[in-house]
């Protein structure tokens, strides 16, 4: 890994990560002193530049996901928008989905709405370590149940779910399954093909190290974008001489002026991830993660959630300590010690009812590529001193 000297400790990479790797920051300036046109508008040589550029990102994406085609790369803003896509576009009123009790709110809010609508639902509860049975999945489908949405890990906890099983029973009862892998991609192997995800939805400036304003969303083969309607329409820049949506990928989904600068960033992201090998970053992260977990545990008035398995979980970690609100230990941390974390509930009050935080929440410590051994002590010795003063 690189390693990045520097006054702050930064450990929010679950909400965003930081920093990013140069290539990044070159990347956007070049296509603004370069390029700068808009992608798929005009015929002229900067913007068919401009196309290229984002076409290069829908081959990045492909390749990370192993997706066989890139034009089944469909981006929108962040990973909210793009399960927005999938839940609103797909279910009508009458059909029943499926998710989890360890769900983000942006997907248990269009969830919420949707009933409103007609859509019936069905939490299947997760165990207070965050972990799923895949069985009980099974004991929730319905006769009329058509879609199955789960994250790949938990953006509180950062438990896995399986995936892999979720999607044998998806695929034995015919049902669709649509995975929010804001948390995981880039950061833990995901083929759309193997795992058998049906639509992958993920950000661009989390573990992809991207910047924010890009996401997008992987159409599996077993997908018929006929089926999903879109979130919003106006120009693609294709069949102008029709006021009807294009019904084609990607241009079906992704109507007005894209973010061509944040995809040439993203590109530069993913880019980034495969030079380094996801497997690399993956081990590097545990072995933060292992020692984080073990010297957090040992302080008395800690408790720290989730499985207590590196392996089954990605590089987030939550706790609590006694005699200290978790907004307390956050502002002390950044005041005193320079380490940057995220408190609260983390837009995810489910999962924090799942695990027995709910409602004052956790401190969350999510690490990232470019964390350090030294880091991790430096924040274990801090949480160590708080501690000492609630004794």
């Amino acid at each position: 890994m690189i390693s990045n000297h520097r006054e702050l400790i930064y450990f929010d990479n679950a909400a965003t990560s930081w920093p990013k790797p140069p290539g990044v920051a070159v990347a956007m300036t070049d296509f603004i002193h370069k390029i700068g046109a808009n992608p798929g508008r005009s015929g002229h040589r900067l913007a068919v530049d401009s196309s290229r550029v984002v076409y290069a990102a829908r081959e990045a994406v492909a390749r990370l996901f192993n997706s066989p085609d890139p034009l089944r790369v469909v981006f929108g803003g962040n990973v909210t928008e793009v399960l927005n896509l999938s839940l609103r576009g797909l279910l009508r009123s009458g059909n029943h989905v499926i998710t989890t009790s360890m769900e983000h709110n942006s997907v248990m809010r269009p969830l919420r709405a949707l009933t409103r609508q007609g859509v019936e639902l069905t939490v299947v509860p997760c165990s207070p370590a965050g972990l799923l049975n895949p069985e009980d999945i099974q004991a929730a489908i319905r006769h009329n149940t058509v879609l199955i949405t789960v994250n790949h890990a938990s953006n509180v906890v950062g438990t896995l779910l399986p995936v892999a099983d979720i999607s044998q029973i998806a695929r034995a009862h015919d049902l669709l399954l649509l995975v929010d892998a804001a948390q995981t991609a880039g950061a833990y192997p995901i083929n759309i093909q193997t795992d058998g995800i049906d639509l992958l939805a993920f950000t661009g400036h989390k573990s992809l190290y991207g910047p924010m304003g890009t996401g997008g969303l992987v159409f599996g083969e077993r997908v018929d974008p006929d089926w999903i309607e879109p979130l919003k329409r106006g120009g693609t820049g294709s069949r102008s001489e029709r006021e009807e949506q294009p019904d084609f990928l990607p241009d079906k989904f992704e109507s007005g002026t894209q973010n061509a600068v944040g995809l040439a960033g993203l590109e530069a992201g993913i880019h980034w991830v495969l030079d380094q090998g996801e497997e690399t970053i993956r081990s590097h992260e545990l072995g933060l993660l292992r020692q984080l977990m073990e010297g957090l545990l040992e302080i008395a008035g800690v408790t720290v959630y989730g499985s207590l398995d590196a392996n089954l979980q990605t590089a987030t970690l939550s706790f609590t300590l006694d005699g200290m609100s978790p907004s307390e230990v956050g502002l002390r941390l950044d005041e005193d010690y320079g380490v940057l974390c995220r408190v609260g509930l983390h837009c995810a009050p489910a999962a924090h009812k799942t695990i027995g935080t709910f409602p004052v929440g956790t401190v969350r410590f999510g690490l990232g590529a470019f964390n350090t051994d030294e880091e991790i002590q430096i924040g274990i010795k801090a949480v160590q001193q708080l501690a000492l003063e609630v004794k």
